[in-house]
């Protein structure tokens, strides 16, 4: 992760986003676990009601049953003779729910009946008349369909002779539509569906037979062990549903209901208030209230302060903090420190710069005065120099007085200059070239100057050697090249990336022994290069002249690569 992604995330919006996005986690999985578990009871509820109402159904057959087990009973003395046809058919118009009722002989056969009944020879040997005649007093079986017409059960009871033998048998056809529970029952679940199956699974009767898939293993025996079975699964439409069975009539029908499963998305569509929605909206609505809050109320004071804080370190202290009083308390203490700082910090700079300015004309005035001094130095030795007679002395005294003139002249510049610690060396070496020649000007032939110097500026540390080596080499100039016919005097100073170089050249007739010559310009010369960490040079030029070279390294100080060049003219 880069630095600047690594700030991003520790912002202050970042960082109260964060924290209240955990204060408000809780009411969110607060929320969360009541949904869960309102969710679970609903299904669970679900579960019950299923199970409870196939098993109110089954028990409703299972009367219905019971009580066409009595009519039977109560039918069977009467149901041969006379008119027996008659009564059965009265029977099943007055008593809803039975399609027929029959009277069968020993061997199967029909004896009686309210309606119409197939023959079938082989019904004697049927299994349930077979468990009637073995003296079983009631059996419950699937009718065929042509005993009714549509799925039904028979409920048959046996029938004895007087002396106790087997005399066949009372048999009720029930419509099975009328033991199976009515939508319409309030006791079940909404989007119900009912069907009837047999013990092998097989659908009897169905309100939906998409709703009712494959049942699972052993269902029949969970079913009858426990009085109902519940279990959850997929209809054939990959619907998601909860099935409940019981079992209607002995353990040959079972009624199977039906009823679209709670999922999630639904519950929650159903029970919006008291689902995942409503806390989840109410984190969105609080996180995002707060964070509005807290940027209108922190986080933009903070920014604001934070423009103002730069401006401040652009040196823009005038900028004053308007939007104070529209701040927080806390806020608005820190803008007025802000205030208070930079109002310190205006006052203490208008204290520095007083200060400096009083230094600096301190410094102005002491090299003003150092200037005047060896002025004064200058003339004294001037007015000793006119009372020798001796004219080496004279040369001497020459010499040094216009060495201290070199020093007067760097003092001037100071003080004169903008800078007190930086002297631009083009002006001066012009002025000092200057000055020497016009000193000489009155006692010898005139003398030409021809100068190109490149920008350089310098400290007085590296300015005086630089023109005391000057002085030297103009002097001997003045003395061996141009005492008796003059000359063209050329100072060239150039700088060559790390060093720099000042040439100084005449072009007079100067002999090998003046030019090999050891003196005291010569050991000045050498002293000065040292000083400078640079080299002296004494070579003869192509115009039979001496040209005096000072090669120094560069000083680290402000270069302008153009150069100029200025021509002097001293006439006798």
């Amino acid at each position: 992760m880069s630095a600047l992604h690594k700030g991003q995330l520790s912002t202050i919006r970042v960082r109260l986003t964060a924290a209240l996005a955990a204060a408000l986690l809780p009411v969110l999985l607060l929320g969360a676990i009541q949904a869960g578990i309102a969710y679970y009871n609903t299904a669970r509820a679900l579960s019950q009601d299923l199970g409870f109402a196939a098993q109110r159904s089954a028990a409703a057959a299972r009367a219905r049953i019971e009580a066409a087990d009595i009519l039977l009973q109560t039918l069977a003395p009467r149901s041969v003779g006379l008119q027996c046809a008659q009564r059965l058919a009265d029977v099943t118009q007055r008593i809803p729910g039975y399609a027929n009722l029959i009277r069968f002989s020993a061997n199967g056969g029909v004896a009686c009946a309210a309606r119409g009944v197939p023959g079938d020879a082989s019904r004697g040997g049927q299994d349930w008349f077979q468990r009637l005649a073995q003296g079983q007093a009631l059996v419950i079986t699937p009718a065929p369909a042509a005993y009714a017409g549509s799925p039904a059960v028979i409920a048959a009871v046996r029938a004895d002779q007087p002396g106790g033998g087997f005399d066949g048998a009372f048999a009720a056809v029930i419509d099975l539509s009328t033991l199976q529970p009515q939508l319409t029952d309030p006791a079940l679940p909404k989007e119900a569906e009912v069907a009837l199956v047999d013990a092998s699974g097989r659908l009897i009767s169905a309100t939906a037979s998409h709703s009712f898939p494959g049942l699972p293993p052993n269902w029949a025996q969970r079913a009858k062990s426990s009085g109902s079975l519940v279990w959850y699964g997929d209809d054939r439409q990959g619907d998601r549903r909860v099935f409940s069975a019981a079992p209607l009539v002995g353990e040959e029908v079972f009624v199977l209901l039906s009823a679209r499963s709670p999922g999630v998305l639904s519950w929650a569509w159903l029970n919006p208030l008291t689902g995942l929605l409503f806390p989840l909206l109410t984190f969105l609505f609080a996180l995002t209230a707060v964070t509005m809050v807290t940027e209108r109320v922190v986080v933009r004071w903070i920014a604001y302060l934070q423009r103002i804080a730069a401006l401040y370190a652009r040196g823009r202290l005038s900028v004053k903090p308007v939007q104070a009083d529209k701040m927080p308390p806390e806020i608005r203490e820190l803008a007025q420190s802000l205030e208070a700082m930079a109002e310190a910090i205006v006052g203490r700079d208008a204290t520095l710069r007083d200060n400096l300015a009083q230094k600096d004309a301190l410094m102005r005035e002491i090299h003003h005065r150092v200037k005047n001094n060896l002025q004064v130095i200058s003339s004294l030795l001037n007015m000793q120099q006119r009372s020798l007679s001796d004219p080496a002395a004279r040369a001497a005294m020459s010499d040094t007085r216009q060495r201290i003139t070199a020093l007067a002249l760097i003092y001037r510049a100071l003080y004169q200059g903008p800078d007190l610690k930086r002297v631009d060396l083009r002006p001066f070496l012009e002025e000092l070239t200057a000055q020497l020649v016009a000193g000489e000007m009155l006692h010898g032939p005139p003398v030409r100057t021809e100068l190109q110097v490149a920008t350089l500026v310098i400290d007085p540390d590296r300015l005086a050697p630089l023109a005391l080596f000057a002085v030297e080499a103009i002097t001997n100039a003045q003395k061996h090249a141009f005492a008796d016919r003059g000359g063209t005097l050329r100072v060239n100073f150039t700088v060559r990336g790390e060093e720099a170089e000042l040439e100084i050249a005449d072009d007079g007739k100067v002999s090998e022994e003046a030019l090999l010559a050891s003196g005291v310009g010569r050991t000045l010369m050498t002293a000065f290069a040292r000083q400078l960490r640079g080299r002296a040079e004494l070579v003869r030029n192509a115009e039979g002249g001496v040209t005096a070279r000072l090669l120094f390294p560069t000083p680290a100080a402000e270069l302008e690569p153009h150069s100029t060049a200025s021509g002097n003219q001293a006439a006798a």
